[in-house]
């Protein structure tokens, strides 16, 4: 109920407030585990894809948003889960693994943190997820909320607010240990994959210009 209710009021005060407009809902596959990796502009952007895909999407999210038991309930109840950016954090792999396993879909912002508008290398957790799920993947692109940095602003999102969604995809299933450069090499793959649903301007070290390999 909470998620419903959340996502409505999103819904309305993105019409109300903001020109928001989706493209490639088509492309969400209906069933079967799903992770959702797109770019990170602002602290609303969870919310932004939440009513953007048509499945119920779970989260990570930092932390320190999990701030006193009203709070982290609320969040825990809308669908996040606490990752701690500053290790390696086993019980949020765990708990991702679990969801997808149940054919749930997770939201992932491998950047780690907000790029403010041109994108930076991301973290290469979400190519191990994938490895060991077998999940699909589905990249989303994210644009004009760069300007948004409150978490509050959800109650009042302006601006060209733009999601695109792409199509899903996979990535071969490695057997074994996978050391750190084909980590990197599919995470730079899938980043790839959302880069190219963005303009040139915002795609940063994933442009098409640069050598991904320095």
């Amino acid at each position: 109920m909470l998620y419903s209710t959340c996502n409505f009021l999103q819904k309305v005060t993105l019409n109300c407030f903001s020109n928001y407009e989706v493209s490639g809902r088509e492309n969400v596959p209906p069933v079967g585990p799903l992770i959702v990796v797109s770019n990170h502009l602002s602290n609303i952007d969870p919310s932004i894809v939440a009513v953007s895909v048509s499945r119920r999407l779970k989260f990570l999210a930092k932390s320190s948003l999990f701030a006193g038991p009203f709070i982290s309930g609320l969040l825990r109840w809308y669908g996040a889960y606490p990752l701690h950016r500053d290790r390696i954090d086993v019980a949020s792999f765990k708990w991702a693994l679990n969801q997808l396993r149940e054919d749930g879909v997770i939201l992932i912002f491998p950047e780690g943190t907000r790029s403010r508008g041109s994108m930076i290398r991301a973290k290469s957790g979400v190519a191990r997820l994938v490895q060991m799920s077998d999940a699909t993947i589905l990249p989303v692109g994210i644009t004009g909320t760069e300007h948004i940095g409150n978490v509050l602003r959800v109650v009042n999102p302006t601006g060209d607010i733009k999601v695109n969604i792409g199509s899903p995809f996979s990535l071969p299933k490695i057997d074994g240990p996978i050391d750190s450069p084909i980590l990197k090499s599919m995470t730079d793959l899938i980043m790839e994959r959302v880069s190219v649903l963005l303009p040139e301007t915002y795609r940063g070290v994933y442009s098409l210009k640069k050598d991904h390999n320095k």
